[in-house]
């Protein structure tokens, strides 16, 4: 008999039979809150009516042109709708299946624009699994360790993370920008390195959100130097974050933007998007895929996307954002092992650290399987698994987030007592 492989580790011991909304059901009907999205995935809910008609109608007429070899319809208008949301002058787009691959071609087309062999990337950050995108994450071994050699050419600054060094958000914005400098000046010569990759939220590596003084640091470096700025909006894009993408909170210009998750609401979809001067430096045949814009997941992105828009699910994100935070910081004001409430719109975190400071996984674990049990599905991140994060789907109700907030404070108080 065949089985998942062994080191899958599941968050929950939930079998979903199917999904509405903010809700899963298990096999034997019971009701689950979601807040995890299908890792921030499902930005309109289970099985939106409008994502599920256009993905029906879709599948009946033409599943898969693989769009190197012939167009098709769903993949232009979702081009010609992507040029509404996207930031002004990022107007060509590749399209893959996942954040990893979007990734990796967001690297390949820095290196090929450049001629340059090096990237920086920022401690915390997650850009994927596969071994490009591994090499460039750090926020935990689990992703990168074990099949060494590694990609190299990768070199690792601090991020702005004021919870982890113990600082004002000020000062740690300040060593950011001088260590950056720093390893310009003795690792990775500004003539060697093609770009800059950072995720607006660092998302697995704890949900610290970045700040306007280190992104404009980041974008006055890249102009200076000819280093290109490619901004992982994978989890904080498509509204996730109360403005359509993480970046805007900070006014950050992206000379590549990477996004894929809430795209498609659980379609595989990806893409990168830049301007066409540097898209056109792209070598001739490196960006192509069996898979990439599928027509079905490119019919769900645009019902994706109108859904967004029509709900108005951004606003909504902002608004059950700003309720959920005053909710969590409720919770977490009676429990001195939450130490910090932090993230932006519904990208929400809850860090556990124990009597001596230091990062707690096991009581934010225990916390998140408690409240798995009680009805609410979270999920943890953060180097040591200390941060437990809070993710609905962007069309999540007042009345959703009292209910999740509600168990969580009793899932809390159990494991704390």
């Amino acid at each position: 008999m065949a089985e998942l492989s062994q080191v899958l580790k599941q968050a929950t011991g939930v079998v979903a039979a199917r999904g509405e909304g903010v809700h899963l059901f298990d096999e034997a009907g019971r009701r689950f809150l979601d807040f995890t999205a299908g890792i921030g995935v499902t930005s309109t809910g289970h099985c939106h009516p409008r994502v599920v008609e256009a993905a029906q109608r879709q599948v009946g007429t033409l599943i898969h042109a693989q769009y190197t070899t012939v167009l098709h319809r769903p993949l232009l208008d979702l081009v010609d709708r992507l040029g509404e949301v996207l930031p002004a002058g990022l107007d060509r787009m590749f399209f893959a299946n996942s954040g990893s691959e979007a990734i990796e071609a967001a690297l390949r087309l820095s290196r090929q624009a450049t001629g340059r062999p090096n990237v920086v990337v920022f401690h915390g950050g997650f850009h994927g699994r596969t071994v490009a995108a591994a090499s460039m994450t750090t926020s935990g071994t689990k992703f990168r360790s074990g099949f060494n050699p590694i990609m190299g050419g990768v070199h690792i600054a601090p991020f702005p993370d004021p919870t982890h060094f113990g600082w004002p958000v000020e000062e740690a914005t300040d060593f950011a920008l001088r260590q950056l400098d720093y390893l310009l000046q003795t690792v990775t010569p500004p003539q060697d390195t093609a770009a800059f990759v950072v995720e607006p939220v660092l998302g697995e590596g704890g949900y610290v959100p970045g700040n306007a003084r280190f992104f404009a640091g980041l974008r006055e470096r890249a102009d200076r130097h000819g280093i290109l700025l490619v901004v992982d909006e994978v989890q904080t894009g498509w509204g996730r974050t109360g403005r359509f993408w993480g970046g805007d909170h900070f006014d950050v210009r992206a000379d590549i933007l990477v996004t894929a998750k809430g795209l498609a609401s659980g379609f595989p979809l990806s893409a990168i998007a830049a301007s066409s001067d540097l898209m056109a430096q792209a070598w001739p045949g490196s960006q192509g895929g069996t898979y990439g814009a599928n027509a079905v997941a490119c019919s769900a992105a645009l019902a994706t996307l109108d859904v967004i828009v029509e709900e108005k699910l951004v606003d909504n994100a902002a608004e059950r954002g700003d309720q959920l935070r005053a909710a969590l910081t409720d919770v977490a004001s009676g429990h001195d092992r939450i130490t910090d409430v932090r993230g932006l719109g519904l990208m929400l975190g809850n860090e556990f650290r124990n009597a001596a400071g230091t990062p707690d996984g096991a009581t934010a674990a225990a916390a998140q399987q408690e409240a798995a049990q009680r009805g609410l599905l979270v999920l943890t991140c953060g180097a040591w698994g200390q941060v437990v994060r809070f993710i609905p789907a962007l069309v999540v109700q007042a009345e959703h987030i009292d209910e999740a907030a509600s168990i969580w404070a009793e899932s809390v108080a159990a494991v704390h007592a």
